[in-house]
């Protein structure tokens, strides 16, 4: 064996250790608190309702909790999967535009979310034996201590949207507020919903086991009724027949109060709106063209799994 091959293989396994370095940490834990928002038909901002981020309402930011498993596929792909648990808010009266305002809705819903998604970055993730530590030799970290990403995957969510009355809160689904399995073509909604996650979140290294973060999501949904509001109303307390409509739909007190909690037959200075009598059956409801969606806007901190030496995790 020639001294030119052994010195041409010294060189060489270095770079050979340090390009599978990476999977020796290539899992690990991750854990989140953050705060969510709601895109949907109650609540928003002070006018006519937009898409996404451009309805936000500040007053109805609620909590999320995640808990997750990230596995790098590759140096710039990985995968996660997570459970998150969490509450959206909505209600009219945080906003004053005048036909939601007077509409006067409200719900809160738990978020009960299981997701997985696939992350993928430009970037190297740090993987280096140590992190800023000044006048000790050793091995360099290899690629950056800030590690941006972006992700898509998908979802299932457990919704329950509820509303309260008179000091209590009562699950919405069951009293069919839209006049479902009432109307022959509205059917009852499920509570479980898949979601299609997405956004794009960012790592910084504090040393070679653990990390800090920051991530925004969106979760589109496939359903407008995580607040129980979509179509039209069925029932309503102005209109001339609002008894009969009630004993037709078999609504009691609740019903009647969370179907239609509207503040006035039409708002002052409204023109626009169809006839005297805003809430009556027929007249606009929700926005059944806009399907609902959800945000998460969470500080993350993860932690490096130790490995076997097949490379397995060692809880």
């Amino acid at each position: 064996m020639s001294k030119k091959f052994i010195i041409l293989c010294l060189l060489i396994l270095p770079t050979l250790v340090n390009a599978q370095r990476w999977k020796r940490q290539r899992y690990e834990w991750v854990t989140a608190l953050g705060a969510t928002q709601f895109l949907g038909d109650v609540g928003g901002r002070n006018q006519i309702g937009s898409d996404w981020f451009f309805d936000m309402d500040a007053a109805s930011t609620r909590y999320v909790l995640n808990l997750g498993f990230r596995y790098k596929i590759s140096p710039y792909v990985s995968a996660k999967t997570g459970f998150s648990f969490g509450e959206v808010y909505g209600d009219d009266k945080y906003t004053q535009e005048p036909f939601r305002n007077n509409r006067n809705l409200h719900f809160r819903s738990p978020v009960v979310e299981w997701a997985t998604q696939i992350e993928v970055s430009w970037m190297r993730e740090s993987i280096g034996s140590r992190y800023k530590i000044r006048r000790v030799r050793g091995k360099g970290r290899k690629g950056s201590q800030v590690y941006v990403y972006g992700f898509a995957g998908v979802g299932l969510l457990y919704m329950n949207p509820m509303a309260n009355y008179n000091g209590k809160w009562h699950s919405l689904r069951k009293l069919h507020t839209e006049g479902q399995e009432f109307v022959p073509s509205r059917k009852e909604y499920s509570n479980w919903q898949f979601v299609i996650p997405f956004g794009i979140g960012m790592k910084y290294a504090l040393d070679k086991k653990s990390s800090i973060g920051l991530e925004y999501g969106l979760r589109k949904t496939f359903t407008d009724y995580m607040d129980d509001v979509s179509l039209t109303y069925v029932y309503s307390q102005w209109a001339p027949n609002a008894s009969q409509i009630s004993n037709l739909l078999d609504y009691d007190d609740v019903a009647r109060a969370l179907a239609d909690p509207s503040l006035n037959r039409a708002p002052d200075d409204i023109e626009t709106f169809p006839g005297a009598c805003s809430a009556c059956p027929g007249q606009q409801r929700g926005d059944p063209t806009d399907l609902d969606s959800y945000m998460f806007l969470m500080i993350t901190y993860q932690r490096k799994i130790r490995t076997t030496r097949k490379g397995l995790p060692k809880f």
